[in-house]
């Protein structure tokens, strides 16, 4: 006898209990009939904390020694120089005499001058006594006294040339250069010596490139160490600053004023200076990884607050100043102690809820 088929529908509900109650014993036996966790809401991200941090600029550069005031010395008229006294690289003191003009010209101009406001001295006092006995006018006497007064002011003139042919030190200090020699013609106002001003103290002139001169502020602090004096470190400080690139070799020209106490010094000595930031500044400081949309002094980061029971990321825009190691100086937008996201910053909005994965 031929057995009688089942009906398909039959078939088809005996099949599925049977998967049912498959699975249902698979996921008994894999977690005892509960439910997977779901899944940590927010972007993973990593964070770092806004520090203080002292501001280290790691540059080194090579200089010279120069006195802090370079004086450059001329005549007051133009002639022949009778003598230079000194040498270059010699000391001098406040006072001394250091070049002179040959006095025959000169002298012939003061004795004209003198023997012209004698006589218009002379002439007035004969108006006078015209004017007096009414000989003379009143326009006459005038006349006579304006001639007085211009013979007298040629006179000073005179007098202050032949005070100024002579060249002498402004104040203690050393003979830079020599620019003119005995029996050479020079024209006013031509230097002849330069001379350092020795009083003012001392300073280091260093040339930085164009990427590493940014990176200094008038104020910060360096030290110095001088081939001269083997094993002795100096403090410095940067008291001047080129606004303008050297046209030959395209640096910047630096100034450090140098604290060497009592030690001698000359002009041209060879420095060593490695910068080590403001004294005792510290600034906030952030990973520079942790930058975004950098244009210049401008740049975007991202915040980690909270907002109820959530960590948001908040947008926000600051100025970056100097390099710090790897890491970069905040001038405005940030406060010691926020977090700021490190990775992850790429892939957020502002206001979208992050997941703090680790720190650094």
């Amino acid at each position: 006898m031929k057995p009688t088929a089942r009906p398909f529908h039959r078939r088809f509900a005996i099949g599925t209990a049977a998967l049912l109650a498959a699975t249902a014993a698979i996921v008994v036996a894999c977690g005892g009939g509960e439910p997977p966790p779901a899944a940590p809401a927010g972007k993973p991200v990593r964070v770092a904390e806004v520090v203080q941090a002292p501001v280290q600029t790691g540059l080194r550069a090579v200089g010279t020694l120069a006195p802090a005031d370079e004086i450059r010395l001329s005549f007051k008229t133009g002639g022949v120089i009778a003598s230079i006294s000194v040498e270059q690289g010699e000391a001098i003191r406040s006072g001394q005499e250091l070049a002179a003009l040959a006095q025959e010209e000169i002298a012939a101009a003061v004795s004209q001058a003198r023997a012209l406001a004698e006589k218009a001295e002379r002439d007035l006092e004969r108006g006078r006594a015209l004017y007096a006995d009414e000989v003379a006018t009143r326009e006459q006497l005038e006349d006579l006294e304006t001639a007085r007064d211009v013979a007298l002011a040629s006179l000073r003139t005179a007098e202050f040339n032949a005070r100024f042919s002579r060249i002498e030190a402004p104040a203690d200090g050393i003979v830079l250069r020599k620019l003119a020699e005995r029996g050479e013609l020079v024209s006013p106002g031509q230097p002849v010596l330069v001379v350092g001003d020795t009083s003012g103290g001392w300073v280091v002139s260093a040339a930085l490139s164009d990427r590493d001169v940014v990176r200094v502020l008038e104020g910060d602090v360096a030290e110095v160490t001088l081939d001269a004096y083997p094993g002795r470190t100096f403090s410095a400080k940067v008291v001047e600053m080129a606004s303008a690139a050297d046209p030959m070799t395209g640096t910047y020209e630096v100034k450090l004023s140098i604290n060497a106490g009592d030690l001698r010094l000359v002009q041209g000595l060879v420095a060593k200076v490695e910068m080590v930031g403001a004294s005792g500044s510290s600034v906030p400081v952030v990973p520079v990884h942790a930058l975004l949309e950098a244009d210049g002094s401008e740049a975007v980061v991202y915040v980690v607050a909270r907002r109820e029971a959530d960590e948001v990321a908040r947008r926000v825009a600051v100025r970056v100043g100097r390099l710090v190691g790897d890491r970069v100086e905040i001038v405005s937008g940030l406060e010691g102690g926020e977090r700021l996201v490190t990775e992850g910053a790429p892939y957020l909005r502002d206001g979208d809820t992050v997941r703090i994965v680790g720190t650094g």
